[in-house]
């Protein structure tokens, strides 16, 4: 086959999934509802530069470079979905890239059905969706290991180093590439002087990172949420990653036992790239979180680029085996083995239709605090006094200040922005009380624990104003939604 027809198929094999990702990932996008994650993203990226600088400091810092990206974004025009825009193009990239390393590893309808493939799996859409930088980071490590593998192959190691050290900045954990992409090296034996350019490249990324990390360690407290992953962990990140659907998951990890079975060449192959990154990187943070708890399934989307990889590789050894298994030993057209492997794909993609649909609803999120800022607004008067409990369900008056417009914050000292925190300052217990002993009524917004009486807040603050509402005021009336409890209460009659 000459060059030219050749280098059209390989080009169609990673344009059709970048099309398709890009379809599924703008399908839904415009939905109203930010979760409170996206709400970060969206109230600080909109801040200054000092002010986003001056937040960093404190809180926040792993986000960092993804809150400066955000922040020429969100100034051509706030909403929905601007906010969520980047991370469909991150996650149509990375499709892009996995195809693209299909290609180049294997052949074009290799690409093809694992490019297709990465775009149709609900995790990717998920995070496509997302106003964080998840999709991102996973384009990021995609596009490393695209420049690895030509590096490798004689190619240039500083791209490599760039790419990698951008994607750590933009999300730390995407470091755990890197003993990924060693593994990878080890099972292709390759010669002294190609490990010493990734070392010197590596090197170079862990550098630029370190700053972060000594900076992140002292914000620990912010993932203080997170506990140990145990065999659940382990049984739900394999169905995020192959399928949630018994129907997908177990062809997908049939073909990619079958990729595995093949023997290694002693080369860089498609099995010697995709499993690595697809077991290390979440085996090495589960180990690490066992001492001390970091993970999150999200964190190590990236290694998601292996199933499709794997999954693909094995489809093309499975069409090799029943093409010398036909009578006469004739073979079906290359065409037609790739369009059958779409259509498998297809397949796929409508066995999880119904979920892909759900996650376009804002319910599909852990909460919508476009809600919480609606009901807010059906019942709380320009005027009326307000009190968040905790102190960062602010997040949905600072995300939507609409709904609470002109009302009075009784806690607030300093404002989120101008405090150089996510939520706002607030007064001390003392002048809380004070500022609490001339109402004659306050609504209360809360998370529903927050009003549990086995509760007890850390904050000082928190506890005053648990303590002053219990002992002078009475609930009058009251509003529950999935993620909040609005309450009113008017003061107690004194004898």
């Amino acid at each position: 086959m000459s060059r030219s027809p050749l280098r059209r198929r390989e080009r169609i094999a990673v344009l059709v999934p970048v099309a398709v990702m890009s379809t599924l990932g703008l399908w839904g996008l415009d939905r109203d509802g930010m979760w409170r994650d996206e709400a970060a993203t969206f109230q600080v990226a909109r801040r200054s530069l000092p002010q986003i600088w001056h937040l960093l400091r404190s809180v926040d810092a792993v986000h960092g470079l993804y809150y400066l990206l955000m922040h020429p974004v969100l100034a051509l025009h706030p909403g929905e979905v601007l906010l969520r825009l980047p991370s469909v193009c991150g996650a149509a990239a990375a499709a892009g890239l996995v195809a693209a390393l299909g290609v180049r590893l294997g052949r074009p309808r290799v690409g093809l059905w694992a490019g297709l493939l990465y775009a149709v799996t609900p995790m990717v859409g998920h995070y496509a969706q997302e106003g964080r930088s998840y999709a991102l980071v996973a384009a990021g490590v995609a596009g490393a290991t695209l420049l690895l593998v030509r590096a490798v192959e004689g190619g240039r190691w500083w791209p490599y180093g760039l790419v990698v050290a951008v994607t750590c900045v933009l999300h730390e954990f995407a470091v755990l590439t890197l003993p990924a992409h060693a593994g990878t090296l080890a099972l292709a034996r390759v010669p002294g002087r190609v490990w010493r350019g990734w070392g010197s490249a590596a090197g170079a990324a862990v550098v630029v990172l370190l700053p972060l990390v000594l900076v992140s360690r002292g914000q620990a407290e912010q993932v203080a949420w997170l506990t140990a992953p145990d065999g659940r962990s382990v049984e739900r990140l394999v169905g995020q990653f192959f399928g949630p659907s018994h129907r997908v998951l177990l062809p997908c990890l049939g073909l990619a036992v079958l990729a595995v079975a093949a023997p290694l060449p002693r080369r860089v192959s498609l099995v010697g790239v995709a499993g690595p990154l697809l077991v290390i990187p979440p085996a090495v943070l589960m180990g690490v979180s066992q001492l001390r708890p970091l993970y999150d399934d999200r964190y190590v989307l990236y290694s998601l680029a292996g199933v499709p990889l794997l999954a693909a590789a094995g489809a093309e050894r499975m069409a090799g085996v029943v093409g010398r298994l036909r009578p006469g030993g004739r073979c079906v057209p290359g065409t037609g083995v790739a369009l059958l492997g779409v259509v498998a794909v297809c397949c796929g993609f409508l066995a999880q239709l119904p979920l892909l649909r759900a996650d376009r609803r804002a319910a599909h999120r852990p909460d919508d605090l476009g809600a919480v800022s609606a009901a807010v607004a059906r019942r709380v008067r320009a005027g009326d006094p307000v009190l968040f409990l905790p102190s960062l369900e602010r997040r949905s008056a600072l995300a939507y200040p609409a709904g609470f417009r002109g009302v009075r914050d009784v806690a607030l000292a300093v404002p989120a922005a101008e405090s150089g925190t996510l939520y706002g300052r607030e007064v001390g217990p003392e002048e809380l009380r004070r500022r609490l002993e001339g109402l004659r009524y306050v609504w209360v917004v809360s998370e529903r624990y927050a009003l549990d009486p086995s509760w007890i807040p850390w904050n000082a603050t928190e506890r005053a104003k648990l303590a002053v509402v219990k002992r002078d005021f009475l609930t009058r009336e009251e509003y529950v939604r999935p993620h909040l409890t609005l309450r009113l209460y008017v003061r107690r009659h004194k004898p």
